[in-house]
C-alpha cells in the first residue's frame, strides 16, 4: 500500500448521468492507489456506484470539458495520473503494460494508447474509430488540460512515448440513437467555438464537407471493413459535419424561439 501522500497512480474520471457504464469502468481500476471521481450534478445512480469504490467523489457543476477535467487533476496525489471516461475500460494486458512502464527509470512524462470502440455489436477495426490514439496516462506534475467547449486536450512537457495494448471503449450506449444525442450536443459547441474564430456558413461547406467526410470514413479509413457498422459510421460522421454548419448558420442569423 502506497502512504497518503506517496501515492504511485491515480485514476481522474469525469461524468455525468453514467450509471450504465461506470461499474464496469470502476471494476477495471480496483488495483490503482487512488481513484478521483468528478461528477455534474448526475440525476441517476452514478454517485451511488461511484462511492462504493472510492471517498474521493466531487460533485460540481459543468464547466466545461478541460476546466472538469483540471480539476480533478488537482485533486488526484499520484505521481502518475491516468485519466479515463465513464465508458472506458482498462484490461489486463493495458494494465499491465502501464505498470511496467511507469515503473521504468527512462519512463516518458506523458503515454497514448490506442483506444478500441465497441458500437453496433461488434468492435469496429477502422472508420477512424481505431487505432484513436489518446493521451492518457501522464506524470501529474508535467500535464494539464487544454481546450475550449470541445476538444480537449492534454499538454505534455517533455517526452511522450506510445503504448501498444488497447484501451476499450463502449460509446453512444452501443446504438444510433446515443451517437445522434452526441452529435447534437458536439455539433452545437463546435459550432459556437467556430463561430468564436470567425468561422462562417458557406452553402458550399454544407453542400460538400459532410460528401468528403462520408467517402473520407468509408473509403480512405476503410469503413467498408467494419461491414455494416462502418457504413453507418461514415453516414453519421457526415451528417455531424452538416449539422455543424446548420448550427453556425442558426448563430449567425439569430434562429431558434426564446
Amino acid at each position: 500500500m502506497c502512504s497518503q501522500d506517496n501515492k504511485r497512480l491515480s485514476v481522474c474520471i469525469i461524468c455525468y448521468n453514467e450509471a450504465r457504464n461506470i461499474r464496469r469502468c470502476l471494476d477495471s481500476i480496483e488495483w490503482v492507489d487512488e481513484i478521483v471521481i468528478v461528477d455534474s450534478m448526475s440525476s441517476d445512480d452514478t454517485v451511488d456506484i461511484a462511492r462504493q469504490y472510492t471517498g474521493s467523489v466531487f460533485q460540481r457543476s459543468w464547466k466545461g470539458y478541460a476546466d472538469q477535467k483540471n480539476f480533478a487533476l488537482s485533486k488526484a496525489r499520484g505521481n502518475w495520473v491516468l485519466s479515463l471516461d465513464a465508458d472506458e475500460e482498462v484490461t489486463p494486458v493495458l494494465r499491465e503494460e502501464i505498470l511496467a512502464e511507469i515503473d521504468k527509470v527512462a519512463a516518458k512524462n506523458g503515454y497514448r494508447m490506442p483506444r478500441r470502440s465497441f458500437y453496433q455489436g461488434k468492435w469496429i477495426n477502422h472508420s477512424g474509430f481505431y487505432p484513436d490514439r489518446q493521451l492518457r496516462l501522464f506524470r501529474r506534475n508535467k500535464g494539464r488540460w487544454m481546450g475550449v467547449r470541445v476538444h480537449e486536450r492534454v499538454e505534455i512537457e517533455g517526452s511522450i512515448g506510445d503504448l501498444k495494448n488497447d484501451l476499450l471503449h463502449y460509446p453512444y450506449k452501443g446504438v444510433i440513437s446515443g451517437q445522434l444525442q452526441t452529435v447534437d450536443n458536439f455539433s452545437g459547441l463546435k459550432a459556437e467555438d467556430m463561430h468564436e474564430k470567425g468561422k462562417r456558413f458557406h452553402l458550399i461547406l454544407l453542400l460538400f464537407r459532410p460528401l468528403f467526410k462520408f467517402f473520407e470514413v468509408y473509403l480512405f479509413k476503410r469503413g467498408f471493413l467494419d461491414g455494416l457498422p462502418g457504413l453507418i459510421i461514415a453516414v453519421t460522421s457526415a451528417y455531424a459535419l452538416f449539422v455543424r454548419y446548420v448550427k453556425i448558420r442558426e448563430i449567425e442569423n439569430k434562429l431558434g424561439n426564446e
